[in-house]
């Protein structure tokens, strides 16, 4: 399998905050991973680990301070912004709220990239927009106001906007947060459907570990900045592992229909 993405010994260091303590600021240190292509590669750690980091450095909003990014063999800092849009789209956690614009018309953006020049959208634009809304179910929501919906509503718009950059790589953060079990079901199967259909990379950022072991090819564990393991979920989701990452006693198990691990949390007093 080709690569993607790969992380050549990537790091970044934010100032330090007169808050933290001694000064100290949050770090990524000597980050090294590949992305195949048609991988679904998860990246999931404790708050603070530095997953948000990770995307920003992904979709060049942040720049590293030392190594290298690759993105399909190019070296992502000589790339304009422009192509980084064309090949990369990023699915937010935080879905935004108050535009006064339609679900069309915000799917419509994901274009944007394609054409940065043009004030109108074409027809063959109009298509792709509408072929990413009838895939995430939001296609009978296309006249209505973004403001409007219920927030796993806007999700799936947020998620149609992107496929309609028609990136190589998709890149999401949470993508179920917002959802119900219904709708996280759907949406598991939707990104399985994109990535053999198309062989469409994705990176999932994701809390919830037993989905991300469900849906993903491999697993990155991070932990303050760092790399803890990379590799299959059976090899990273391991009890002693995931204790020392998260600083909290689980039990790792199998789930009874696809024999992938399931993490469960043990409560305190429990």
């Amino acid at each position: 399998m080709s690569s993607l993405v790969e992380f050549r010994e990537v790091g970044f260091a934010y100032p330090p905050h007169p808050a933290s303590p001694e000064g100290r600021a949050f770090a990524i240190r000597s980050l090294s991973f590949t992305v195949g292509q048609g991988e679904i590669f998860g990246v999931i750690g404790p708050n603070a680990s530095g997953k948000t980091t990770l995307i920003r450095l992904l979709s060049r909003v942040l720049a590293p301070s030392q190594g290298e990014i690759l993105l399909e063999g190019e070296s992502l800092d000589r790339l304009p912004r422009a192509a980084v849009a064309t090949r990369v789209a990023v699915v937010p956690q935080d879905v935004p709220q108050g535009f006064p614009h339609t679900v069309e018309e915000l799917v419509l953006m994901g274009r944007y990239p394609r054409a940065p020049g043009r004030f109108f959208e074409s027809d063959a634009d109009r298509a792709v927009a509408r072929e990413a809304m009838a895939m995430t179910g939001v296609i009978a929501l296309s006249g209505e106001r973004l403001d409007r919906l219920s927030g796993g509503e806007r999700q799936r718009v947020i998620l149609a906007r992107a496929l309609a950059q028609q990136p190589r790589l998709l890149v999401l953060d949470e993508p179920t947060a917002h959802l119900d079990l219904r709708y996280q079901a759907e949406c598991a199967g939707l990104l399985r459907r994109l990535n053999r259909a198309s062989a469409l990379g994705i990176v999932l950022v994701s809390h919830d570990l037993s989905l991300a072991a469900e849906l993903c090819d491999r697993l990155l564990l991070l932990a303050e900045g760092a790399a803890v393991r990379v590799g299959p979920a059976e090899s990273v989701l391991e009890e002693a592992t995931l204790e020392a990452a998260f600083g909290c006693r689980v039990v790792v198990d199998k789930h009874p229909v696809s024999r992938r691990p399931t993490v469960q949390v043990i409560w305190p007093g429990g």
